[in-house]
Formats: structure tokens, sequence, C-alpha cells
């Protein structure tokens, strides 16, 4: 496909549909490595990574005024190139950096709420998001040692000044984001239910699991906890690093992905990782045994379940909403008879009292 030119300021106003159901992608190359903060709280400590090997680094700086990107704001940039992979399955030609949207669109995209908190929340998630610095050897020309981006260039909202409302938004995408996005190979497909997940460890451990994970086979992915303590690039110590990670283990929330210890007695754990529908092929090497399907907090939606979301509310994310579901019956210890019946209760539930 070809590629616009970076600099052609012409094409800036293309205007990004919104897309209910829009099928979710992640740069390949963001999902393990430590690019993000995984706290809410404002980090300033930069991140410093270096492969095993020695042949990737990566370095991410702060801004003393807004902190450093988090792992939240990147879902912005899930949106931007999962909107990309949208247009261009359409087939959109010369689709440039600059996409412009309606922040509703986004922020329900994303599953946020839509109130004026949640708008100034994501103008602040744009601001750290354009202030961030990353410097890299990913992907850095032929001769380069590397190079320096923020991952956004510029953000612009057009604010009506008599009502204070927003009449529409545009972000212009760093180039070497941007490049991962229409790179053959550069996206990967993740679940909706992603979003509904509140922790910045499981968030990232979900990336982790969805790229070396994914394409597998039925023995999922291996990692050592020293290892998953290097790419995670988190604050704090090795040791709470570790009681975090085997906590998020043991209650085996994740979408799509179960977790199981490995060698727990030894100074260094393993994490494995295994698809959910790859656990049936697992259970008679894994002892204990895995749980039961019917155990597991998050399950699928069947056709029919979606099909009857869908034709009673349009406008909403199903998928979205699943995650959202996953996560009140885990707060709450519950494990419905019929998954199905009680999702459908649950979303009628939750839309009533919004428009209440």
């Amino acid at each position: 496909m070809k590629r616009a030119r970076s600099d052609d300021r012409s094409q800036i106003d293309l205007f990004a549909p919104y897309v209910s159901d829009l099928p979710l992608r992640d740069q390949r190359e963001v999902m393990e490595r430590p690019f993000f903060s995984l706290a809410k709280k404002k980090r300033m400590k930069p991140i410093d990574y270096v492969s095993p090997d020695g042949n990737i680094f990566v370095r991410v700086t702060a801004n003393a005024d807004f902190g450093m990107a988090t792992i939240w704001d990147a879902d912005i940039l899930i949106w931007a190139a999962s909107m990309i992979q949208q247009l261009r399955a359409r087939g959109k030609n010369d689709i440039p950096r600059t996409l412009s949207f309606h922040p509703y669109d986004l922020l329900k995209t994303i599953d946020r709420h839509t109130g004026g908190a949640e708008y100034r929340s994501l103008r602040e998630a744009l601001a750290r998001l354009q202030s961030t610095t990353i410097v890299t050897n990913i992907r850095a020309p032929k001769g380069k040692k590397h190079r320096q981006f923020s991952w956004i260039e510029s953000w612009t909202d057009d604010v009506d000044d008599e009502r204070q409302f927003s009449r529409g938004m545009s972000i212009t995408l760093a180039d070497w984001f941007y490049e991962g996005i229409i790179m053959d190979g550069g996206l990967l497909s993740i679940d909706p239910a992603y979003f509904a997940i509140t922790g910045g460890r499981e968030r990232w451990l979900y990336r982790v699991a969805r790229k070396h994970a994914g394409g597998a086979g039925p023995d999922g992915f291996a990692i050592s906890f020293s290892t998953l303590f290097s790419k995670s690039g988190a604050e704090g110590t090795s040791r709470r690093f570790k009681f975090e990670i085997l906590k998020i283990a043991r209650e085996n929330a994740l979408p799509d992905y179960y977790l199981r210890i490995e060698n727990e007695g030894s100074p260094d754990p393993l994490l494995r990782m295994i698809r959910r529908d790859a656990i049936g092929m697992f259970q008679a090497s894994v002892t204990p045994a895995v749980p039961a399907e019917k155990d597991r907090v998050f399950m699928p939606l069947s056709k029919d379940t979606i099909s009857a979301f869908r034709k009673e509310f349009p406008d909403e994310n199903v998928f979205a909403f699943n995650g959202r579901f996953a996560r009140w019956l885990k707060e709450r210890s519950l494990s419905p008879d019929d998954y199905q019946a009680a999702f459908l209760e649950f979303a009628r539930s939750q839309i009533a009292d919004a428009l209440a």
C-alpha cells in the first residue's frame, strides 16, 4: 500500500468513523517491552531496558509537568492502530498519520465513560503521550544507532467557546509508531475485554501473553519471573514484583489466557501462559488440573447473545460489556449458572442505570 507522506498536511482532515465493535489491534513491538508506566500515579523515574543479548534497548523519559505515559494512555494508541487497520480494510489509500475524531467515539471504543471527568482525563493522556520521550534501536534505519520520538507528534481539540464542548479532536502519530502499524505483521488482535482490566501489571501481562502465547500452541509460552521483571519496567523491587505476579497468576482472571506457575519454590520461578481454548489439549500434562471452563471468570459470548445484545443496544460495544461483566462477577465472587442470560441482564441493568 502506498504510504502518505508524513508532511502532507492536505490529508489531515480524514475523520475516523465510529465503529461500535471495532476489531482491536495492538502494535506487536510495544506489547512486551517496557514502554509505559504501569502505575496510575505520576512517574518521573526513567525506564532503561536492555535485552538479555544486548541487541535491543529502550529508554523512556518523562516530562516534569505531565509525567510518563501510562499503560492506560496506551489505549488511545490501540484505538488509533485499530482505526487505521479498519480504514485500510475498507480500501482507503494514503492514510495519513493524523486522525480526526469525536472524543465521545474514542472513549466509547476504549470502554470509558463519556462525562466531563473522562474528557479531562483524555486531554491529560494526550499530553503525556506527546511529552513522553522514547529512545530505542528497534526498527532504527540501517547505519543508525537509535530513533527518538514521542508517541504522538501533536494533538488538537476544537472547543466551542460558548458551550465549552469539543467539536472534534485530532492526533498525529509518531512516524515510528505509524510505520509499525502499516508494516506487514505489525499488528496483533486483542480481546475488547482488555479494556476492562483494571491493574497495570495485569494489563501488561495480558499483552505479553498475547504476543508470545497467542500462536504458541497447546504448551503455551513460559518465561522466568526475572525476565518478566526486566521487561516490565516496573518500579519497586523484584521481590515485590514477584509477589504481585504470583497473586495475579493465582487469581487467573485474564481474558483469553490461563496462567500457571512452575518451579514456584525456586529463586526464579516460571510463568506459563496458555490460550484458554487450548487448555483441553494441555490438560493431560498439567498437575494440578487446570480449572474447568465453567470455573473461569471470563467466558466468550455465544452468537445468539451477541445478536440479542446488538439488536437491543446497536450503539454499544458488546465485547467491552462482556469485559465489564467479567470484572463485576470477579469482584463479587459470583459464577452464574447461565452466563449468557446473566450477561444480558447485567447489560440491561447497566444501560438503564446510565439513562436514569
